[in-house]
């Protein structure tokens, strides 16, 4: 399978745009295999440096993850406010508190307003941005998190750090 929504500017992106490799993630906020491979990914941006470009998607996987989709929105309205990375990574790692209260002390900590985070997840201000990467996924053959292309390419191995860092190294 290919990834059919190729990387653009609609994407939340870490590194350099003319890297040797593009890590691209399909996750969810709630997926306890996506908070397993969250540090994973970082040993592999780490690992790779400036070889190495990485985008995450949202896939919230919402009839099993009631807060997948309100915790995407969460990202995406911190991303509005150029905070997307931090929200994102706040996130994985206070996974079994996801909920109203987590994303309220997160808006604080990131100085965002949390009564305007919380009328935009109430709101779904954030849907359709979700929702089309969702749609993109869909396109892309995904059906699970994370799912992960490499170069354009879905990788079906594991994604623990040895795999994932010979499988991005075999990719060109």
């Amino acid at each position: 399978m290919s990834l059919r929504v190729p990387v653009g500017e609609q994407d939340h992106v870490q590194g350099n745009a003319d890297a040797k490799y593009t890590l691209v993630e399909y996750g969810d906020y709630q997926c306890p295999h996506c908070a397993h491979a969250h540090p994973i990914v970082k040993r592999v941006q780490k690992h790779f440096g400036k070889k190495l470009r990485y985008v995450f998607r949202n896939f919230p996987l919402a009839q099993i993850h009631p807060e997948a989709e309100p915790a995407a929105e969460s990202a995406e309205y911190a991303g509005a406010k150029g905070k997307f990375w931090e929200m994102h990574d706040a996130l994985f790692e206070n996974q079994e508190q996801l909920g109203e209260a987590l994303y309220r002390d997160l808006a604080q900590e990131l100085e965002l307003s949390p009564k305007e985070l919380l009328a935009a997840v109430e709101g779904q201000g954030f849907f359709d941005r979700v929702k089309s990467d969702f749609d993109g996924g869909v396109r892309s053959g995904v059906n699970g998190t994370p799912t992960f292309f490499i170069n354009g390419k879905r990788h079906d191995g594991s994604f623990e750090y040895n795999d994932l860092v010979a499988a991005i190294e075999t990719a060109l």
